[in-house]
């Protein structure tokens, strides 16, 4: 071979592995095991999935399945009995340590006592930012969540649906890689559903986050995801892994296209296969 073919496939190697997304999460034959006083609970078993940045990935199944406990164990608050797990090439610990990723909880879970603006600047202050710094970000992120002008209100003040968009503007303030997201729209009625999943499509688009999305609603799944992954309980674990070919650019109306409803309808029947509505 000669150095300049040598040299040529070498590029050639390097320019495909560039253009390779990055792998965000890594997880492999992962168990978990909770040990209660009626006996072991077997939550999650041998789950296997990749996740590459930018994509946005739902999780789904039926109450019970681990779908949370999965989210949870991805952001260290759960710890694996078995298997492995890296985010950014890290353990969970690690990457919590980093700041790798904003956590948005089922609630909103703001101080009743604290403006809007120092809701969002609690992570902040923890983090020992400046008040310089700290004010960027809360601009930054109100203007990014559509909440500019609400900074001094106070949680009670804001409807359930702003309160969530309150709550991911402070997930979002510490600039993280990754957002995990545990059904955040579950509690909300089903206007403000549909309107908070395309000003969150919006904002993916905006910031090019990594997104893991724990929901029970199949049109969420299918609205907001580039991979919908199906769980099915005792143990929780993966039934399917749905990659969507829709385009990034959706609207509500997409919801009515023969290519939203093949996907949903292969939610549906995953979910029928796990035996989702025999628990």
């Amino acid at each position: 071979m000669t150095a300049l073919a040598s040299a040529k496939d070498t590029e050639m190697v390097e320019n495909k592995q560039s253009a390779s997304p990055n792998r965000v999460i890594d997880i492999e034959n992962l168990s978990l095991t909770f040990e209660t006083n009626d006996g072991p609970v077997h939550a999650l078993s041998d789950i296997d999935l990749k996740i590459e940045e930018g994509d946005f990935v739902s999780f789904i199944g039926p109450s019970g399945c681990g779908k949370t406990t999965l989210l949870r164990v991805i952001a260290d608050l759960e710890k694996p009995t078995a298997g492995s797990i890296t985010v950014n090439g890290v353990s969970p610990e690690q990457a919590r340590l980093n700041r790798a990723y904003g956590y948005v909880f089922q609630a909103a879970a703001l101080y009743p006592w604290r403006t809007i603006a120092k809701n969002v600047a609690l992570p902040l202050e923890i983090m020992g930012l400046s008040k310089a710094e700290q004010q960027q970000r809360i601009s930054r992120n109100m203007e990014l969540v559509n909440l500019t002008g609400f900074e001094k209100k106070y949680p009670w003040q804001l409807s359930g649906g702003m309160q969530q968009r309150a709550s991911i503007a402070r997930a979002l303030a510490v600039e993280p890689d990754l957002l995990l997201m545990d059904e955040p729209f579950g509690a909300l009625d089903e206007i403000v559903r549909d309107h908070l999943n395309e000003q969150l499509l919006q904002l993916w688009a905006k910031t090019n986050k990594t997104v893991v999305f724990v929901t029970h609603s199949i049109p969420e799944a299918v609205f907001l995801s580039t991979k919908i992954v199906v769980l099915c309980p005792r143990p929780g674990r993966i039934y399917d892994v749905i990659e969507s070919d829709l385009p990034r650019d959706r609207s509500l109306d997409i919801r009515e296209t023969p290519e939203f409803l093949k996907i949903a309808h292969r939610v549906r029947d995953g979910l029928k296969a796990g035996h989702s509505y025999e628990d």
